[in-house]
């Protein structure tokens, strides 16, 4: 993911809120000896401004003082003041549509398993970032394969945060997928139910029924929460339940669903093959006009 013009993202130019101030976007660096980097004691948020408005600033600043909490690492600042740096950043870059990551971690004071003399960091950093897939893959829907890593038991893991070390087998999968000449990879769990992609949950569509696995050992996104509600309030049945990879064959339509995916629809996974239909496009719709309140209202006008 490099920036425009195809940039390193260590090279860029503009602000990042680290630590409390605006630092050079060039100047935000760490030690080669900190902790996150060595035990994966870090957790990180993915967040889309529309308009100049953070979606759900909010709800995405709570869940990463929750993360940090899951992984013992308290999060040295409150939702509010994370609010308030994320607007900042923002403004500080001239952005008003952008793709937003603030990320925190245990710093380099000790470099072993234990970490409580660590002192936790916290950073914020925006950037342009149109679409997390091609335009021709979101039309025709993307093609997936199925991963060879499963998401584990929650009894393992802390599956509720948005925790940095969850993702390793996320990355392997990715690039398998690429290598292979799919757009992502979708994970079943340790149970071999289906789970999630290596970025977004997962929903299947039969007439105006949608169903979606059940989150009890992955992440449950905001993005997936919010089309749950769309979906509520415009009259289809959604029902959250364990789904079992056969029962792919049963179903017409299916999407994903992440902050940098948004709501996209899939045309193939492994041997299974589904159509882009009307009711992918009404939930595309209905998420478009929900995060872009000011933009839809004016349009209406």
């Amino acid at each position: 993911m490099a920036g425009v013009g195809g940039v390193p993202m260590d090279q860029r130019e503009g602000w990042i809120w680290f630590d409390g101030k605006l630092v050079p976007w060039q100047d935000a660096k760490i030690h080669v000896l900190t902790h996150g980097l060595h035990y994966a004691s870090s957790v990180f948020e993915g967040q889309r401004a529309y308009g100049g408005e953070v979606f759900k600033l909010h709800q995405h600043s709570e869940r990463l003082i929750f993360s940090g909490s899951l992984l013992d690492m308290p999060i040295p600042y409150t939702a509010d003041q994370l609010d308030a740096a994320a607007r900042q950043v923002l403004e500080a870059n001239k952005l008003t549509d952008a793709y937003m990551r603030p990320v925190a971690w245990r710093g380099s004071e000790e470099i072993s398993v234990p970490a409580r003399n660590n002192k936790v960091h916290v950073a914020i950093a925006a950037w342009v970032w149109p679409s997390y897939f091609s335009p021709e893959e979101r039309q025709k829907g993307i093609r997936m394969m199925w991963s060879k890593w499963k998401r584990p038991s929650p009894e393992t893991i802390p599956s509720a945060a948005k925790a940095a070390g969850l993702y390793m087998i996320c990355t392997l999968s990715k690039h398998a997928a690429m290598d292979a000449g799919y757009a992502d990879a979708l994970m079943l769990d340790y149970r071999g139910l289906v789970a999630e992609a290596t970025g977004a949950n997962v929903f299947f569509i039969k007439g105006r029924e949608i169903h979606t696995p059940t989150p009890d050992c992955f992440l449950n996104g905001i993005t997936r929460q919010t089309v749950i509600e769309l979906a509520r309030a415009r009259g289809y049945n959604l029902i959250e339940r364990h789904i079992k990879p056969e029962e792919l064959a049963n179903f017409d339509e299916c999407f994903v669903t992440g902050t940098a995916a948004e709501v996209t629809p899939v045309g193939e996974i492994g041997e299974f093959r589904f159509t882009p239909g009307p009711v992918t496009a009404d939930l595309i719709e209905a998420y478009s006009e929900a995060v872009q309140p000011k933009r839809s209202a004016a349009a209406a006008e």
